[in-house]
């Protein structure tokens, strides 16, 4: 008794292959849709994974040297101007570690900063438009091959890859940033570079930047202007996070009476500050100028000393999965139209 091979809707036979898990080619581990998806944009995602395995070795090299550095020099925790006895003598050393490590380290956080805006332009916007531009979708979709399926699959196997750069290049920064970041370097966690290169915030982005590209593709079925317009809306939606974020948490405020220095540490964030009355009302601005009689002012306004809005290195966590989960939120949204547009559509 023979077997006939009958083609299944991936084109798969099932010939010695009940399963029907391996292609009449021999080709098994991406059946159908999947193997498809790889062939078209196996270019720029190898280029994706090849980069995110170079950048995770380059920067695992780096936290080897910058901690090799802060050990020999004993200077961890110092800054070039540090209250710390510990950190006497230190600042010839500080200064020579940001020399010659604060390029690399800028480099590192930069391009995981840009990582999302080039994910969105190379592979988010042309994913969908390329094949509406040219019309090369209508093949895919009168196979027996839906197109909820056929979005699924286009946009399931790159979420994937840019998922998992992303989460590599953003762990191996942040195990570096934890040995050479804030007082040591100067790089701190609140700076806008910083906070959008460490933890969950970077791979947010980077999936944010995906769906924007899809979206954009699905609905202007123009290559070149929906890389346009996925770039103007990552960027709009960073800098409005951006904007937004000192109060995605309530800050620490922190008062100093006038006999005392206004200062926070050199890793908290300062959000805001001015000075307080007896009463406990608060003016964000001086009223005094600073010339002579200036103390003889603040006692007329009955100032009695000064106040610090500050957001300490334990909110860093917190704000970062706040704004990842808004991200997030916003990438999850953007795929549900997405794929009502698409039924809409070609449903």
């Amino acid at each position: 008794m023979t077997t006939t091979a009958h083609p299944g809707t991936n084109g798969r036979g099932t010939t010695g292959d009940p399963g029907g898990t391996r292609e009449r080619d021999g080709r098994a581990p991406l059946g159908g849709l999947l193997w498809l998806v790889w062939r078209q944009h196996r270019l720029v995602l190898g280029v994706l994974l090849a980069a995110a395995a170079a950048g995770a070795v380059w920067c695992a090299v780096l936290r080897g040297q910058t901690a090799a550095f802060i050990d020999a020099h004993h200077i961890a925790g110092c800054s070039q101007i540090s209250l710390d006895p510990c950190c006497d003598g230190t600042q010839k050393a500080v200064t020579a570690f940001r020399d010659t490590f604060g390029p690399s380290l800028r480099l590192a956080e930069t391009g995981l900063v840009l990582l999302p805006a080039l994910i969105g332009l190379f592979l988010g916007a042309p994913l969908i438009a390329r094949e509406l531009e040219a019309g090369t979708h209508k093949l895919v979709l009168t196979q027996s091959v839906g197109p909820l399926r056929w979005l699924a699959a286009k946009t399931g196997l790159p979420a994937l890859a840019v998922a998992g750069a992303a989460t590599a290049l953003s762990l191996v920064y942040t195990w570096l940033w934890q040995v050479a970041g804030d007082e040591v370097s100067g790089f701190y966690w609140y700076s806008t570079l910083g906070f959008h290169a460490l933890g969950p915030v970077p791979v947010a982005y980077a999936l944010l930047a995906l769906a924007v590209g899809v979206l954009a593709g699905l609905l202007l079925r123009r290559t070149v202007l929906s890389m346009g317009v996925t770039l103007g809306v990552v960027v709009a939606v960073q800098v409005v996070l951006a904007q937004l974020r000192p109060y995605l948490l309530p800050a620490v405020t922190t008062e100093f009476p006038k006999d005392r220095p206004a200062q926070v540490p050199d890793d908290s964030w300062l959000v805001g500050q001015g000075h307080y009355t007896r009463s406990g009302a608060r003016l964000s601005d001086s009223p005094c100028d600073a010339a002579a009689g200036y103390e003889d002012c603040l006692r007329q306004h009955g100032v009695v000393g000064q106040y610090m809005d500050h957001h300490p290195a334990s909110h860093h966590w917190p704000l970062a999965w706040i704004e990842a989960g808004i991200v997030l939120a916003l990438t999850a949204a953007l795929t549900v139209i997405a794929f009502r547009v698409m039924r809409r559509r070609h449903g």
